[in-house]
């Protein structure tokens, strides 16, 4: 399994750069989000990489986040969605929208990706909502550790930030608190989102609050 590329970026085409590492290239198919991120030809680049294995064919799908990795991976689960539908909701949506999209249950959101239709856009609502909250403690995790989960092309290590973005770590605490208090993940990520989307600077025990009125039982 290929899980990360860093070498220099030889060209790019509508769908797929080429990446020379040590003198050999490989051909990595990227979002147009992801395309539209990379640097210029010639300069250094580096991708996390999924690899596609069929009969007939072997593919690199490329992402400048583990969390997009993993929603890339998640998405080709759900029926209908290919590799390529897949591309096409992380490039319309990027994976904080998906994460968003799916906690909330916005399938008009994920229908907006260029080839994905209402009814398979309703799937990946239905298909992936318990995984959400998932992902999303995954992307606030490597935040809290790294300050920043993008891959830094330059082989120089860089500084690591002195604090984590307040937003993930206040999201990884408040869904912990929800699910010790019994809540569905999928009902607890939606809440939670719903709440710092309001106010994206809350702090842990702000959004806990907020998310618990958003929970109570209406009547």
């Amino acid at each position: 399994m290929i899980g990360k590329i860093s070498g220099r970026l030889d060209y790019r085409s509508t769908d797929h750069v080429l990446i020379d590492v040590r003198g050999v290239g490989y051909l990595v198919y990227v979002s147009d989000r992801v395309m539209a991120s990379l640097p210029g030809n010639g300069e250094a680049v580096a991708l996390y990489t999924d690899l596609l294995v069929r009969e007939d064919i072997l593919q690199l799908f490329g992402f400048t986040t583990l969390v997009e990795k993993e929603w890339h991976r998640l998405l080709m689960s759900v029926q209908g969605i290919g590799a390529k539908a897949s591309l096409a909701i992380l490039g319309a949506l990027g994976a904080d929208g998906v994460s968003r999209a799916i906690a909330l249950g916005d399938w008009s959101a994920v229908a907006k990706a260029r080839g994905v239709g209402p009814k398979t856009a309703q799937r990946v609502i239905i298909e992936l909502k318990d995984k959400a909250p998932g992902v999303m403690a995954l992307g606030a995790g490597m935040a809290a550790v790294t300050g920043d989960e993008v891959i830094e092309p330059d082989p120089a290590p860089a500084p690591r930030k002195a604090a984590p973005q307040p937003t993930s770590t206040a999201q990884a605490d408040a869904m912990s608190a929800l699910a010790n208090l019994g809540y569905a993940p999928g009902d607890a990520a939606s809440a939670v989102v719903q709440v710092l989307g309001a106010d994206p600077q809350a702090d842990a025990s702000a959004v806990i609050r907020a998310a618990l009125k958003l929970l109570a039982p209406k009547g």
